[in-house]
């Protein structure tokens, strides 16, 4: 009886399990929900990859990436979230959060903000029958590094 040799048998089994590590699909919207802790208010709205929203009238959220498990494998949807809060009185802007969230694990990087919380319910693909007018803002991230932010 003749056995494979190592490489292809190292091969074959790299083939066979390839599919079992598929890649996370890029989506277009994120999927976001809010909680107001003053009010307990809660609220879900969707962002736009690389589109600024308005949030509590002093948060600005923008997301840069958002990513979707295939749906063969365990659910998961991921997003690269940016979070800055610019106060009425104040010229500048500051930095809440900046980073991954992941869906399934809200706690795991979560955003640390007195009055509000911010995570990720899932990631979608736009649709072109979509009509909604959601109210986007011009409002610039803040300039300084998030790394000299979290030092301080």
């Amino acid at each position: 009886m003749k056995f494979l040799s190592p490489i292809t048998a190292f091969f074959l089994i790299l083939l066979i399990a390839l599919p079992a590590f598929a890649e996370m699909e890029e989506m277009d919207i994120a999927v976001l929900r809010s909680l107001d802790k003053v009010s307990a208010r809660s609220s879900s709205f969707e962002v736009p990859i690389d589109k600024t929203v308005s949030f509590g009238g002093t948060l600005f959220i923008r997301v840069k990436a958002c990513r979707k498990a295939p749906p063969i494998e365990e659910p998961e949807s991921a997003a690269f979230v940016q979070i800055w809060e610019k106060k009425l009185n104040q010229k500048s802007s500051n930095w809440v959060f900046s980073g991954w969230m992941f869906a399934s694990s809200p706690g795991l990087s979560a955003m640390d903000h007195p009055v509000y919380d911010v995570w990720v319910l899932d990631c979608k693909k736009s649709s072109v029958t979509e009509s909604s007018e959601a109210p986007f803002s011009e409002e610039d991230a803040p300039e300084e590094d998030m790394e000299k932010e979290q030092s301080r």
